[in-house]
């Protein structure tokens, strides 16, 4: 049992305690107006990501070439491309894969990073000092997107070799996260009073340990999300996301470039969408830190 005061963290004092501090962090999320703002965002985005499909008015891959490079115009409110595709339905479509490649990348970056620095951290010893650290700092040598990058030139352009190459490039920010939060967490009172009473090491660290890491694990996740939508639209654009004709936020952009001048929109629509987006997540993970920052509850 733990005994730590139930004020230190979301995983401790007992359900009744949880669920107070969670009920609190919910009503300071509810006023803070600007993570409000990214939550709406998101959800926007996201029903829009789902409902694709069903709200698209004509099929993405459908060509047209009397309607090739057309200003927005009834029938067609975003224009159509250089081969006479409906925007608005390639940019739904589009949102689709560019939210199932992020959700999917971090994803698999908190799945494999996560287990590897909480184990790290809490058994440490040369493991933790020679490997799984040194490998990681040369890891966070790179940006995120450059590595990404050379991973997914290794691999060829897919759907699935992206998002393993996006979500590789924050494995390691989710390792140091977790290493770092249970190194914290494995020196308080509520671990030692679990190893007292004979609790093993898998008890200690689903147990005890792993709730008390979710709060910052959460908010990586949540602002990971805004660079994993860079990430994919920086590969798309390079060719090394998802291939054409597949739509795609990056990739629309890449093909706008060579109209820039006589079809701007083919590059205004896929970048204010990527745009929103980003804001968005950014939005609603600072929302989120500032709802579960303790320093910050009253």
């Amino acid at each position: 049992m733990s005994a730590q005061p139930a004020d230190e963290g979301f995983g401790q004092g007992g359900p009744a305690g949880s669920r107070s501090l969670l009920a609190l962090a919910g009503r300071r999320f509810l006023r803070n107006g600007l993570g409000m703002t990214g939550a709406v965002i998101v959800l926007i985005l996201i029903l829009l990501a789902v409902l694709g499909p069903s709200l698209a008015p004509y099929n993405p891959l459908t060509q047209n070439y009397h309607l090739i490079t057309k200003p927005p115009m009834p029938g067609h409110p975003l224009g159509t491309d250089d081969l006479g595709r409906d925007e608005l339905s390639r940019m739904l479509y589009g949102a689709r894969l560019s939210f199932g490649v992020s959700v999917l990348s971090v994803g698999l970056a908190a799945i494999v990073g996560m287990p590897i620095g909480m184990l790290s951290g809490y058994y440490r010893g040369w493991v933790d000092d020679i490997f799984v650290m040194r490998i990681t700092d040369a890891l966070l040598a790179f940006p995120g997107l450059i590595l990404a990058l050379a991973i997914a030139a290794f691999l060829g352009a897919s759907f699935t070799h992206e998002t393993i190459a996006i979500g590789i490039g924050f494995v390691p920010g989710f390792i140091r996260l977790a290493r770092g939060q249970v190194l914290s967490e494995r020196e308080r009172e509520y671990v030692a009073s679990a190893q007292s009473v004979g609790s093993g090491t898998r008890r200690i660290l689903l147990r005890h340990i792993l709730p008390n890491t979710m709060t910052p694990m959460l908010i990586q996740a949540t602002l990971a999300m805004s660079g994993a939508l860079l990430a994919d639209a920086g590969l798309s654009y390079l060719g090394l996301g998802v291939p054409p004709p597949t739509p795609s936020w990056g990739t629309m952009i890449n093909t706008g470039m060579g109209y820039l001048m006589q079809a701007p929109w083919l590059v205004y629509w896929p970048g204010l969408a990527i745009t929103v987006a980003v804001l968005g997540w950014n939005l609603l993970g600072d929302g989120i830190r500032d709802a579960l920052d303790v320093r910050l509850r009253q």
